[in-house]
């Protein structure tokens, strides 16, 4: 992958300052660039605070305690990533207005305000659901905080449920990779694992959306 992409030379090139790195870029991808790779840093920040590197003790650390290391990660991105969902909240909310308004034309139908109508019918079905489920998805995690914005989704509700799902995304990826990253075969094909965690994050989003494909047919042929 490109190097501005590729989370080993991000971190290996940011150094000392890895995490902090780090939690710039999930804040930025979880609420403006979605291009930016999210679940996979993760991973890579877990391993580097468990895997050993040149000096003899792991890239990233800052605790005696590789444990206390992990969780200090986590806690930092964690905040990363709730605060760049709330500020793409902010985003949405900020450009719905002026930008889904009656028009005539190509734009007209391209941001018609009867969009902004079906994002409201969305979340109030799936609201939390999509929310937490998202947090997995690449893409889809950006998409999704911009749209509650646009929609107007109720701040409490966003607030809470994106937290949730920032707190089981981090806390998720990231303490695998602490633990997957210490295996022989992961560590040593770095990239194509990395990857593996891209298309693994995609899976509970399929089986959502198979699920509600079944119930649907359900319904038709009743």
């Amino acid at each position: 992958m490109p190097a501005f992409l590729n989370p080993e030379h991000i971190i290996t090139t940011a150094g000392a300052a890895a995490l902090w790195v780090v939690a710039l870029v999930v804040f930025a991808e979880c609420g403006i660039f979605s291009i930016l790779p999210g679940d996979s840093l993760l991973f890579a920040v877990g391993m580097f605070c468990s895997v050993a590197g040149s000096g003899g003790r792991p890239l990233i650390h800052y605790f005696g305690s590789e444990v206390a290391t992990l969780l200090f990660c986590i806690g930092v991105l964690i905040v990363a990533a709730v605060a760049g969902n709330v500020s793409g909240y902010y985003i949405g909310r900020l450009i719905g207005p002026p930008l889904f308004k009656p028009r005539t034309g190509l734009i007209g139908k391209l941001f018609d305000p009867k969009y902004v109508a079906k994002t409201h019918d969305f979340f109030d079905r799936y609201g939390s659901k999509a929310l937490i489920l998202a947090r997995f998805v690449p893409f889809v995690r950006t998409f999704v905080t911009l749209i509650a914005g646009v929609g107007k989704m109720p701040p409490r509700d966003f607030f809470t449920y994106t937290a949730i799902g920032g707190v089981l995304w981090v806390g998720v990826v990231t303490t695998l990779g602490f633990f997957l990253g210490q295996v022989s075969l992961i560590k040593n094909n770095l990239e194509i694992a990395l990857l593996a965690v891209v298309f693994i994050s995609l899976i509970p989003m399929v089986v959502e959306y198979l699920r509600e494909r079944a119930k649907y047919a359900a319904k038709a042929t009743a």
